[in-house]
């Protein structure tokens, strides 16, 4: 309705439409006339229509248009007595002139208003009505479209050579187009794939305003959707009539997202030029990449200039063949036989660098015969077809534009016939590399790192590492490793846990078994000296039975530690629960029947002269047998009811830092179980100590209760700094083994405390002062 009301405005006085700003058209004669519709001039600046002259979409093009005619006019066998004329038009690359024109194609159709008269009175003569038999083009899809809805009202046919926009491809609104090149939803698809056969996941679109840029992005859009695993960064638009630093306002906004380094264009050629530009003026040659649809294709007008800027683009160009005799054709056109192109000096002027002089203008020359009847195959030798929609099938190549140093040249590197076929080896990208530049969102994970998707966003993510004991799974996943396992460096996959086995020769084991032998090579030296002075009175008076008895449990101190450092096993593991807390029972067992025993005496000789009971060497070998007996009857109940076994612990070793971790190969026997051990010895301890306190103030006479009490003093020092030593060790893999040192270690030590205040100076006396060794002598009586 909006174009009837047009017409109707336009053509309401009867007369002609207006004359356009740039009324020149190309006339030929014929008994049938095809009407071409050119973009011959690039758009204006603002107020004016037409701007400098396109050689390649323009006058190429047209030449071509005119080539064909004068092909078909003579061949006598296309068309036998019928001649093909023209009319060929300038689009001025504007929608809405290039409808101003179009409008001129059908006036001739419309019936006049009024008869009028001529001034004798006579019916004016009429010449025949044009016979416009269809119309070749648009170029841009949003002319083809304007001209469309003109053109179907008429019921005239319009083939275009270059618009692609999707929605002409609907045969209810454009009954009466068809086009030689495929729509933009097959070029969509191969652009689609070249993006992802170049590895990009993650580029931004440009668009001119308008049906041929809107309809190709949204194309691309869908295309991508369906094909997956490609997201678009931006979907910029460029106006119709751009202001001054639109296009650096564009390559800003391209940089709002710098990773997206692919740009795919759906641009006409003034747009493509400008943005390029732009780039160089913003010092970015180089950072973005290029794919561009058929409007760029293999032109060298929108990058002349601008080499630098454009290497490496990857532009799309519908399939198309050499026609014999073309290149011939055009490059023998002239001033001189060239004068049916009005628009021809332009050219000349543009291609030559020159000015011709003012008044040189061209006549309409007579064309030749006209329109051919459908053919299967073009002159090219190419077969030529429409789908049920009017469109070409989907054919395309693809072009890179390769060189250096300010030249450069299109370089077919693939094509796309229903899938792409790429030739990945001939592209050239920066400086002679043959791997493309990254356009992606977020770069690769590491080893080790896995994706955390950016809502909204799939083929954003932020890189995770895969922490602690964690290894990837899979791209989105990090899992824990099982207990005996820790990840490997990279984090990709679990391997085994090292053992870590306490050894004789390792620095943990070094110290305690010196200390431990030393100490039961001192204890076997006094056992051997009170074997060998058993009769003399410093053994008789210090109880030799408790004595021997004392020495045993201090030996069985010392050799828990050979047993604490040998390698776990069934065997190992019994003689820990029997023997470590069996010594130290026996040991504090002998001196608590010892201190009980002075402290007894003493307290009861304060009342009576009766001595007490359970004194004799025989009560005290039962009180000191019995009291240690309760350790050992607990130990074999435990082994009875809980059989002893090794095993790796993976929990003990297992370090924040998963490289420092180690399974450590212990007895079923964790702290508590020692604790459990030890809990009577040290019971026997503190008792042993009380009575210690309470026997400080004995007589001179009983000089065992003093260094008892020292003994028991400094073994409760020892004890107390065992505890934060022993508890407060770091976690690490070797953990268990400074616990095991330490252990040994403390026990070693309250043995040698015994040793070194109560043993030590009966030795020192029976070695190296025998004299006072000796019993004294009762006084001779009074004769």
């Amino acid at each position: 309705m909006l174009l009837l009301l047009a017409l109707s405005t336009l053509w309401a006085s009867g007369g002609a439409p207006p004359a356009p700003t740039q009324p020149h058209a190309i006339r030929l004669e014929g008994d049938l006339t095809l009407g071409g519709l050119f973009p011959v001039h690039s758009r204006g600046p603002a107020g004016v229509p037409c701007g400098a002259v396109k050689k390649e979409k323009g006058i190429h093009r047209l030449e071509a248009m005119l080539y064909a005619l004068d092909r078909v006019n003579g061949d006598p066998r296309v068309l036998p007595n019928l001649t093909l004329g023209a009319r060929i038009l300038d689009t001025c690359s504007r929608d809405t002139y290039a409808l101003e024109q179009a409008l001129s194609f059908v006036r001739s159709l419309l019936p006049p208003e009024g008869e009028g008269q001529c001034p004798d009175g006579s019916q004016p003569r009429r010449p025949p009505p044009e016979r416009l038999v269809g119309v070749i083009g648009a170029s841009a899809s949003s002319v083809s479209i304007m001209v469309a809805n003109v053109l179907r009202l008429f019921a005239i046919p319009q083939i275009s050579y270059a618009s692609t926009a999707p929605e002409l491809s609907d045969p209810g609104r454009y009954e009466f187009f068809s086009r030689v090149v495929p729509p933009d939803s097959y070029q969509a698809q191969a652009m689609v794939a070249v993006v992802r056969a170049l590895g990009w996941s993650y580029v931004s679109t440009l668009a001119s305003e308008g049906n041929y840029g809107e309809s190709g992005v949204e194309a691309f859009v869908q295309s991508s959707r369906e094909a997956g695993g490609l997201c678009i960064a931006q979907s910029i638009k460029i106006p119709r009539e751009p202001r001054p630093g639109e296009f650096a306002k564009v390559i800003g906004r391209l940089m709002e997202t710098s990773t997206a380094r692919g740009v795919v264009l759906f641009a006409n050629e003034d747009d493509i030029r400008r943005v390029l530009e732009a780039a160089t003026l913003a010092n970015l040659s180089g950072h973005f990449s290029w794919v561009g649809s058929d409007s760029w294709g293999a032109k060298m007008a929108p990058v002349a200039g601008l080499e630098e800027v454009a290497l490496g683009a990857i532009t799309i160009l519908p399939k198309r063949a050499s026609v014999p005799g073309f290149d011939e054709y055009f490059t023998s056109r002239s001033l001189e036989n060239n004068r049916r192109n009005l628009w021809f000096h332009e050219f000349w002027e543009e291609d030559f660098n020159c000015r011709l002089p003012h008044g040189v203008t061209h006549g309409e020359t007579p064309g030749g015969p006209g329109p051919a009847p459908r053919k299967c195959t073009g002159s090219a030798g190419t077969p030529v077809s429409f789908n049920e929609n009017g469109d070409a099938p989907g054919r395309y190549d693809i072009f890179q534009f390769q060189g250096g140093n300010g030249t450069g040249a299109y370089r077919a590197v693939g094509q796309w016939v229903q899938g792409l076929h790429l030739q990945a080896e001939e592209m050239l990208w920066g400086t002679n590399s043959t791997t493309p530049p990254p356009s992606v969102c977020s770069l690769p994970c590491g080893p080790g790192e896995r994706k955390k998707p950016v809502k909204g966003v799939p083929c954003c993510w932020h890189c995770e590492l895969c922490g602690g004991y964690l290894y990837r799974a899979d791209i989105l996943t990090c899992l824990p490793c099982p207990s005996h396992l820790r990840p490997t460096p990279n984090r990709t996959s679990c391997r085994p846990t090292p053992i870590l086995r306490l050894r004789w020769g390792d620095p943990w084991a070094a110290v305690p078994l010196s200390v431990a032998t030393m100490g039961l090579l001192v204890t076997a030296f006094i056992l051997g000296t009170f074997v060998k002075h058993h009769e003399t009175p410093i053994v008789k008076a210090s109880g030799r039975e408790l004595s021997y008895v004392l020495l045993a449990g201090i030996a069985l101190v010392y050799i828990i530690t050979f047993i604490m450092v040998a390698e776990p096993g069934v065997g190992v593991c019994a003689l820990r629960r029997l023997f470590l807390g069996l010594g130290m029972s026996l040991t504090y067992a002998a001196l608590l029947t010892k201190t009980n025993r002075i402290y007894r005496i003493f307290e009861q000789g304060k009342r009576s002269v009766t001595p007490p009971r359970f004194i004799s060497p025989t009560s005290q070998l039962v009180i000191t047998f019995s009291l240690s007996g309760l350790q050992l009857l607990a130990a074999a109940l435990w082994l009875i009811l809980r059989p002893p076994h090794a095993l790796i612990d993976y929990e003990m070793g297992r370090t924040p830092d998963p490289e420092d971790a180690r399974g450590v190969l212990r007895c079923d026997m964790a702290e508590g179980g020692t604790l459990a051990c030890l809990a009577y010895a040290l019971l026997l301890m503190l008792t042993c100590t009380v009575y210690a306190v309470k026997a400080r103030g004995v007589p001179e006479t009983f000089n065992e209760a003093k260094p008892i009490g020292f003994a028991m003093y400094t073994t409760c020092v020892v004890w107390l700094a065992f505890g934060p030593i022993f508890f407060g060790a770091a976690q690490s893999a070797e953990r268990v083994h400074m616990q095991t040192a330490t252990l040994t270690v403390s026990m070693s030590l309250s043995a040698s405390v015994p040793l070194g205040l109560l043993y030590a100076p009966k030795v020192y006396v029976i070695l190296l002062h025998p004299e006072r060794n000796q019993p004294k002598r009762r006084p001779d009586p009074p004769p």
